[in-house]
């Protein structure tokens, strides 16, 4: 993707990743309300349009900035509101609303590696658009691992900070979530000095390689 041009490489990126943090948050609250919180439900945002979840700055202008002047790529949508007194299960429902963002993530992927796979063949067949969607499908394996792996990390706000909040005392979990806004602040700056993407890049390649193998697909 290195030849493409700036508009090129945006319109190639837009769908994957807009689809991959927007839906990511509508699968925490499809699973909240089969939990039995409907806050997101009756706010709309259990829903696959993606305005309904677009955050300005997470969901358009970081992850712009970040394809046209990094290797390293990510965002987030306003968060769905989770009312964890309404859940039937609270501390255990909390784990699985918090997973279902990233559960949603790799089924995506799998999605985009059938688009992938169809965009290879489309192009054989020299048929119009199979450049298009081949390349859109590697976008879309790519954002939606990443995203999928880096939620995973037990750092709050991050999913995977869910779990572990889980596994603690019942009074170290609530001090353990209260330290949110430093946990994004150091997932930041991780970021920036690319401690992150060296972190994250070793299973987001083995999960590539995976779907890759999966679907017999060669690039």
């Amino acid at each position: 993707m290195n030849q493409l041009t700036a508009i090129q490489l945006v319109a190639i990126w837009v769908l994957p990743i807009l689809f991959a943090i927007t839906l990511h948050e509508a699968a925490h609250g499809f699973v909240a309300y089969q939990c039995g919180d409907d806050t997101a439900y009756r706010l709309g945002r259990v829903s696959a349009n993606p305005i309904r979840h677009i955050d300005l700055i997470g969901t358009i202008v970081v992850p712009v900035i970040l394809l046209l002047t990094t290797s390293f790529v990510f965002g987030w949508a306003k968060p769905v509101p989770v009312d964890a007194l309404k859940l039937k299960h609270p501390r255990r429902d909390f784990v699985w609303v918090a997973l279902a963002g990233p559960v949603s993530n790799f089924l995506m992927a799998v999605i985009w590696a059938l688009l992938l796979k169809m965009g290879i063949l489309m192009t054989k067949g020299q048929v119009a658009g199979g450049i298009a969607l081949k390349l859109m499908g590697q976008a879309g394996i790519t954002i939606n691992l990443l995203l999928m792996v880096l939620n995973l990390i037990p750092i709050p706000p991050l999913d995977g900070s869910r779990v572990l909040a889980f596994l603690l005392p019942a009074p170290w979990d609530v001090r353990f979530n209260q330290a949110a806004p430093l946990g994004l602040m150091l997932v930041m700056i991780l970021a920036v000095t690319d401690i992150l993407g060296q972190f994250i890049l070793p299973p987001l390649e083995m999960l590539q390689r995976f779907l890759l193998t999966l679907f017999n697909i060669h690039i």
